[in-house]
């Protein structure tokens, strides 16, 4: 019997696929022991700190996780961080395989001038901040304006302007963190713009997320019929599955606009952002448009653009994402999920790219290095094993269940350490 050891560094959804692609290449001739190392106490990722509190069923795929996590031949590694607890160095040395799983975690800049200003933030930062990530508790952004912008055409865009506009108690049920839900009851924020610099046919926003706005209870959607209509043309009579799906979603938001209530979503098409205005803080953006430039008067830009990758030591890195050939970094190296292949797909497409790396990791293979792995190379740091990692997600559903919250996230690392026994 070959047993080998692989290390995954990230334990998000492209992390657990390769996990759940090794566990399916187990047979009576080779078996894997998977370490999975995550700086976070925490693990899952985006699907814990990334997707949308108001939209609860997508994180069902934590179920799925969690199965994978009961191989006896997995073993978490919570709370541990590479570059300053271990090296990619040490795990190469170590392991027979190592796989980063980090994804992408920074936000890409506008390059425009005012970017700089208070009030000008990245979704990078206000997604993890309404989910709960212990970095990101403490962003200090306004809220004590009438309008914000969002500029951004995909599901992220779509997530933070509808957080913003949203009546704030519609995410009691959720597992919104409860300082991000206190601030948004305080907000003044009223209508939110989101732009996008292509007209509709070409936005990345996926047709269920549309298909949900007219559902709103509390929040005006507004979409110009002209602007659609105007795409569909553009689109010509044999538009993509994806693009048409889109535009019909489209059609029924433009038709089916509500103005009686006090919070608006405004969607604009064809702006480009040219500059941030402002001295101390945000007072409004200027964009470029077919028919000249346009003011938006606002005190709040959220800017959800894309993402890129943040560089380990030793790994090299170019255009935000991990420099690989077909998922292959350097000997005995890959890289799955987003840090492979830039933020694209959904948290499924990361299943089949992982299981695409993990056919080349296996072909790559040789005699099993028999070596100790991560054990003898962490010394003083304390690690949230799975058992502890239980142990907090007990904890955390246990306070959310007399508020009808799926779970109340802790924010607050030694909090966390406390419910994992440590």
């Amino acid at each position: 019997m070959l047993r080998y050891k692989v290390a995954i560094i990230g334990a998000g959804p492209a992390g657990y696929f390769a996990a759940q692609a090794l566990h399916n290449l187990q047979n009576d001739e080779r078996t894997f022991s998977i370490d999975m190392i995550e700086r976070l106490p925490t693990p899952w990722g985006l699907v814990r700190s990334g997707v949308a509190p108001d939209h609860p069923k997508i994180k069902t795929v934590s179920k799925v996780f969690e199965k994978i996590a009961a191989d006896p031949n997995f073993h978490l590694f919570a709370n541990v961080e590479i570059g300053t607890d271990i090296t990619v160095a040490q795990l190469a040395a170590a392991y027979d395989a190592v796989i980063i799983a980090t994804g992408s975690s920074i936000g890409k800049k506008l390059g425009i001038p005012g970017e700089d200003l208070y009030g000008s933030i990245s979704a990078a930062d206000f997604v993890p901040w309404y989910n709960a990530h212990p970095d990101f508790a403490h962003v200090d952004f306004p809220l004590d304006c009438e309008s914000a912008a969002v500029i951004g055409a995909g599901n992220v865009a779509m997530d933070v302007a509808r957080i913003l506009a949203l009546e704030p108690s519609e995410l009691d049920p959720t597992d919104t963190a409860d300082h991000a839900i206190d601030a948004l009851k305080k907000s003044a924020v009223r209508d939110v713009y989101i732009s996008a610099r292509r007209g509709p046919e070409h936005a990345a926003f996926t047709s269920p997320e549309l298909r949900e706005l007219p559902k709103l209870e509390h929040t005006n959607v507004v979409m110009a019929r002209h602007d659609i209509d105007a795409a569909i043309q553009r689109a010509g009579e044999a538009p993509e599955k994806d693009v048409k799906s889109n535009l019909d979603a489209m059609v029924l938001i433009a038709d089916s606009q509500k103005s009686e209530h006090e919070r608006t979503m405004h969607f604009l098409f064809q702006h480009t952002p040219k500059e941030i205005l402002g001295t101390d803080r945000v007072e409004g953006v200027v964009y470029s448009t077919p028919t000249g430039d346009v003011t938006i008067k606002c005190g709040l830009v959220i800017t959800a653009i894309g993402y890129q990758a943040a560089p380990i030591n030793g790994v090299p890195y170019e255009n935000g994402k991990v420099v690989n050939i077909d998922g292959r970094v350097k000997e005995n190296i890959y890289v799955v999920g987003w840090a492979k292949r830039g933020p694209s797909g959904v948290i499924g497409t990361n299943k089949s790219d992982a299981a695409a790396v993990i056919d080349l990791l296996n072909s790559d293979l040789s005699e099993p290095k028999n070596d100790s792995g991560i054990e003898n190379l962490l010394t003083t740091q304390v690690v949230i094993d799975q058992l502890s990692w239980q142990r907090i997600n007990e904890a955390e559903t246990a306070a959310g269940e007399p508020k009808g919250k799926p779970r109340v996230k802790s924010v607050d690392r030694n909090e966390l350490l406390k419910f994992a026994g440590l």
